[in-house]
């Protein structure tokens, strides 16, 4: 399983609509690509008129985030709507290896289902 992440940040009055649109382009291209597992999104104000917007999402692996991605999945992805929020934002996406979860007698199983 791999989990890929994106982290954005755009003024906090606008996090809720920003957030919205996220669902609309984003997440909602990573749920209908098959091989996700799910997808998040994740915000945090920062107290300085910032919110960071974080996006989670859990594949089985590179070659179906290919598929969500383009051939460098490394690079965001970004929609039309993101410039008119986004007062800045990472260009790259990182990727993590999900360790499996220990099942009730401690043997590994499954990380994200």
């Amino acid at each position: 399983m791999i989990a890929r992440m994106w982290r954005g940040w755009v003024p906090t009055e606008k996090a809720v609509e920003y957030a919205d649109i996220v669902e609309r382009t984003g997440m909602a291209g990573y749920r209908r690509t098959p091989g996700n597992h799910g997808a998040q999104l994740l915000t945090r104000d920062l107290g300085d008129g910032r919110t960071e917007i974080v996006t989670l999402s859990w594949w089985t692996d590179l070659e179906h985030i290919r598929a969500f991605a383009g051939a460098d999945i490394e690079k965001a992805k970004y929609y039309p709507e993101d410039d008119a929020y986004l007062l800045d934002r990472e260009e790259t996406v990182t990727h993590y290896e999900v360790a499996p979860v220990p099942d009730a007698q401690g043997a590994a199983g499954n990380a994200v289902t």
